[in-house]
């Protein structure tokens, strides 16, 4: 994730202004350098339907590559949220829907990606992260972009 931080960094102005949906410039950049790594033989799930709600990528990566999806799977869940309100509320809502998620699927991993496009903000400060969030149980690892 901190590789993909650096990726948009680079390429989000771009694209994340072509969108009328604001979450599509930041979800389509984080699937195109996704894909590089899934090519070697995962699986990414776009707004995977998880109950009556959405997740808006949901990956599965065999852990063994002889026994493909018929053996164990690593299971990953991204929530992508856009900074509207505050941070904290952004990031409080943001937990508690992609923990729901994540036990939903019974992922092995759980990651929130917050992207700030609020005008006037330097890179240094929307880029951070917070590898230790939890809720419940779950661990969630929070990204700002």
């Amino acid at each position: 994730m901190s590789a993909f931080q650096q990726f948009f960094r680079e390429n989000a102005d771009a694209w994340i202004e072509r969108f009328d949906y604001k979450e599509a410039g930041p979800q389509l950049l984080l699937q195109a350098f996704l894909q590089r790594i899934i090519n070697g033989g995962g699986r990414i799930n776009r707004e995977y339907g998880l109950g009556r709600k959405r997740t808006d990528l949901f990956i599965e990566w065999p852990i063994s590559e002889e026994d493909g999806y018929y053996g164990a799977v690593q299971r990953i869940v991204f929530e992508l949220k856009i900074l509207y309100q505050s941070l904290e509320s952004t990031v409080v809502d943001g937990l508690k829907q992609t923990a729901a998620y994540a036990e939903q699927c019974g992922a092995d991993e759980a990651h929130l990606l917050i992207f700030d496009r609020r005008p006037g903000i330097a890179w240094d400060d929307k880029i951070w992260q917070d590898p230790a969030r939890h809720v419940g149980q779950r661990s969630i690892s929070v990204w700002g972009m």
